[in-house]
């Protein structure tokens, strides 16, 4: 028992840490390239270089971890990580932060899929959710620690927090290397020898024009929302506002809080009383609003109002909608839907700070204009396709 709980805290504790070097970019970035001459195209690219690898790569991990075990890969993964930020550290050119995101990408992508096998692998199915729920808690208080510390301790110096967190990063990879314990035996790993088995891009258009596509479409455009906001907030802030870097990770801490209170204190409660179709629905109409509202913030007080109004719909909107993605699969195949639903999660990462800064240098308020376009046009979709009577003939084919 003492052994399992060392090992649930030995993960916890990477996770936290792999989602703080996440988190501690998001307020700094916009200042690094800044100094290095770029914009708002430069900067949307930079974090859609991240999760287009993430997109890539994170399945072959998985399957990589089934054939050689789960503590390499972890390894490989908080390494990769702790040599990103370093080198994110140490960057004095754009090419530099290029690839250290790509790194980034490519390596730590390797943490999330294999921490979470791990907690399959040493769990009952009674426990497992509860290891899960451990994970997600984890990457929920690095991404909203680390904002506030980039923010703030970038007022020492634009590198030290990359240089904290690869720290960081290097000591958890010792207590992995010499206190965790492989999760797989030798005896129930894969057999197989053939390909590694990456992105199907076969499987995603399938699943796109399957009877859960809609709900794979939303999946989408959540992610292109949120990133459309988050990518280029931090420029947006200097640009508009003046804010530095502790102002905008101020922000952030605050949204994380505030995404996370929802999260845990009205998603359920909203869900049982109105169905995850009506908590989809007004999440949309709350993220629209918010970004109207965020166009007509000016000042500080503001910025947290309407930015808060904005994260409160998004942070509705993901959970209720992977729950009715659940609910609508075949009960044997929850699992790759839900895979599928994060897939497609990726995929709107890459788009929506792409378009964002791409936008950005055409007009400062235009991301969050297009912001507000998406999520009405997503609204309305509802209305057809997520009606009362669709929904049971969705439901059946989707079972069927």
């Amino acid at each position: 028992m003492k052994s399992s709980r060392r090992n649930m805290a030995i993960l916890f504790a990477t996770m936290v840490v792999v989602m703080l070097g996440f988190g501690i970019i998001i307020p700094i970035l916009p200042f690094y390239i800044e100094s290095m001459g770029a914009s708002g195209k430069e900067l949307g690219l930079l974090m859609a270089a991240y999760a287009f690898m993430q997109l890539i790569f994170a399945p072959m991990w998985g399957s990589w971890s089934d054939r050689i075990g789960r503590k390499p890969i972890l390894l490989v993964g908080v390494l990769g990580n702790a040599l990103s930020l370093l080198l994110m550290g140490l960057a004095s050119q754009l090419w530099m932060l290029f690839a250290a995101r790509i790194l980034a990408g490519v390596l730590s992508s390797a943490t999330l899929p294999t921490a979470m096998a791990f907690v399959s692998d040493s769990t009952s199915d009674e426990d497992r959710g509860g290891g899960m729920g451990l994970i997600g808690a984890a990457m929920g208080v690095g991404m909203i620690l680390g904002p506030g510390l980039g923010g703030w301790l970038a007022a020492i110096d634009l590198s030290f927090p990359f240089y904290l967190a690869a720290g960081l990063s290097f000591l958890v990879m010792i207590f992995i290397y010499f206190a965790l314990p492989e999760s797989l035996p030798e005896g129930r790993r894969s057999r197989e020898t053939g390909k590694i088995k990456g992105l199907d891009v076969k499987q995603l258009w399938g699943a796109l024009r399957g009877p859960l596509g809609y709900l794979m479409f939303l999946s989408f455009l959540l992610s292109f929302g949120m990133t459309n906001f988050e990518g280029i907030f931090g420029l947006y802030a200097l640009e508009r506002y003046g804010y530095g870097p502790s102002q905008v990770g101020t922000i952030l801490v605050v949204l994380g809080i505030v995404g996370a209170a929802v999260q845990m204190g009205l998603t359920g409660r909203l869900t049982k009383r109105w169905g995850e179709r009506r908590v989809i629905q007004g999440s949309l109409a709350l993220s629209a609003i918010g970004f109207v509202l965020m166009l007509s913030s000016t000042s500080f007080a503001a910025v947290l109002l309407t930015t808060g109004f904005y994260v409160t719909g998004q942070s509705l909107l993901r959970p209720a909608l992977a729950s009715l993605i659940s609910r609508r699969s075949h009960r044997a195949q929850q699992g790759m839907a839900l895979g599928l639903h994060n897939s497609f999660m990726s995929m709107g990462r890459i788009v929506g700070p792409t378009w964002a800064g791409f936008a950005f240098d055409f007009n400062l308020m235009l991301p969050y204009i297009s912001g507000a376009i998406t999520m009405l046009v997503g609204l309305g979709t509802t209305f057809v396709w997520l009606a009362d009577k669709q929904t049971e003939e969705f439901l059946d084919s989707a079972v069927g």
